[in-house]
């Protein structure tokens, strides 16, 4: 038996819900973000604009790192998977903090915060949704 098998397969008829789906499109454009921020660390760090080559080649390689485990928490989610929503979930609500820090900067930043917060409660609120739960964890016919 292989572990694709044990896997739970949604019932004949049943569909994804939107609110499942929801949280892991902002899940995978969260670490997409991440990873996008990862590697132009390091391209910037190769092109000379930074004094500490090591730290930032290093830094952006943590940062790629990082955002690989919300890609594979939405891949997971939308196969209907149980273990992709905990680490979807931590990387929503880190959205949070960093709002915050982002907000004391003020200015224009302070609407960026904004963003960022909506987009980590909405993330947060349809992955602890209800149908988001029953489709995660109610015993599937297979």
């Amino acid at each position: 038996m292989t572990a694709e098998s044990t896997a739970p397969v949604p019932a004949p008829g049943s569909a994804r819900p939107t609110a499942l789906t929801l949280g892991a499109a902002i899940t995978a454009l969260e670490g997409a973000a991440l990873a996008v921020v990862g590697v132009w660390d390091m391209v910037a760090a190769l092109s000379g604009e930074s004094k500490q080559l090591a730290l930032n080649e290093f830094g952006g390689l943590v940062i790629v790192l990082l955002g690989v485990l919300p890609l594979l928490a939405a891949r997971a989610l939308l196969k209907g998977r149980r273990w992709g929503r905990s680490p979807a979930v931590l990387t929503n609500s880190i959205c949070l903090p960093v709002a915050y820090y982002m907000w004391q900067s003020g200015g224009p930043m302070a609407a960026v915060a904004l963003a960022v917060a909506a987009i980590g409660l909405t993330g947060i609120g349809a992955l602890l949704s209800p149908k988001a739960t029953e489709a995660l964890y109610a015993p599937h016919e297979g």
